[in-house]
């Protein structure tokens, strides 16, 4: 079999009446694909989700029927597919990334030293970075192409994408992801620093399925969606460590002429990081 799309990090298979979303074990930064392989990644990332998928039934339905590779054609019951692979129901996806953000750190609290907003929004004076904010805030953007950025886009803007591709739900649809999005985020920011681990923002895809309702898709909650800092020696003013691919990203942006390979100590501190952020939220180590 053959994917139907490829993304930075995902392959996406056409299984007739659903889609099998395999997680690979590549890594991107800054919108690039390393070079590096990071084992087991792939398998951190689809179950991860599905931990995330089966909390929020009751919020909202997701795409996710099984990640158990003999419920899908047999070409996926082999070494390489089994954990990282997701069968999913297929769906109308929806053209906008639905962000959240809880504390102000990265291109966020860029923005708030500028001129005290946020994606538009204003923010309280006198933040530090990486504050916990008053409300989480809903800062859209666009779907870009792999090798293109997203791009920050106001609500109002949100609700123009979504009418020019669904005349007459633009408005409908807009309010529906800014709230859907709020509430995953509280309930699984709640449940995740009770864990030890500060969701500090995060990035949902929502999509229609064939009833027309909206549905939550793509992953949900990975490392590689979110950031997640370690509660434990909390202290705003600075930048955090994290659970995610930011250790990554660190080490590219303070060594020039690394062409987007990463050492192989960082690449394994990678997974490391991946691997501990799993086992705390979901309590146990991964299979």
């Amino acid at each position: 079999m053959k994917p139907v799309k490829e993304g930075k990090v995902r392959e996406i298979y056409d299984n007739g009446d659903s889609l099998i979303m395999v997680a690979t074990d590549r890594i991107s930064c800054f919108d690039v694909i390393l070079k590096n392989v990071i084992s087991k990644k792939g398998t951190v990332l689809t179950q991860m989700s599905k931990f995330w998928f089966d909390m929020t039934e009751d919020i909202l339905p997701n795409h996710m029927i099984s990640v158990d590779v003999n419920d899908m054609p047999e070409f996926f019951r082999q070494e390489k597919y089994d954990g990282n692979s997701m069968m999913c129901k297929k769906l109308t996806m929806l053209p906008i990334e639905c962000i959240v953000r809880g504390y102000i750190t990265g291109s966020g609290w860029e923005s708030y030293k500028k001129d005290g907003t946020v994606c538009g929004i204003t923010l309280p004076e006198g933040l530090q970075e990486s504050d916990k904010l008053p409300e989480p805030i809903y800062t859209p953007s666009t779907k870009a192409e792999i090798g293109d950025h997203d791009e920050n886009i106001s609500y109002e803007r949100s609700i123009e994408v979504l009418e020019k591709e669904f005349p007459g739900k633009g408005e409908e649809y807009a309010k529906k992801l800014k709230d859907y999005t709020i509430a995953l985020y509280k309930k699984c920011a709640d449940y995740a620093l009770e864990k030890g681990i500060i969701i500090a923002d995060t990035k949902f895809e929502f999509g229609l399925d064939e009833d027309g309702n909206i549905v939550i898709g793509d992953e949900m909650l990975t490392p590689d969606s979110s950031r997640f800092w370690p509660a434990k020696g909390y202290e705003p003013g600075h930048s955090q460590p994290s659970f995610d691919k930011q250790f990554a990203r660190d080490w590219l942006k303070q060594n020039e002429g690394h062409d987007w390979t990463l050492p192989e100590d960082v690449a394994q501190k990678t997974i490391d990081i991946y691997l501990e952020g799993y086992k705390m939220i979901t309590g146990k180590e991964l299979d």
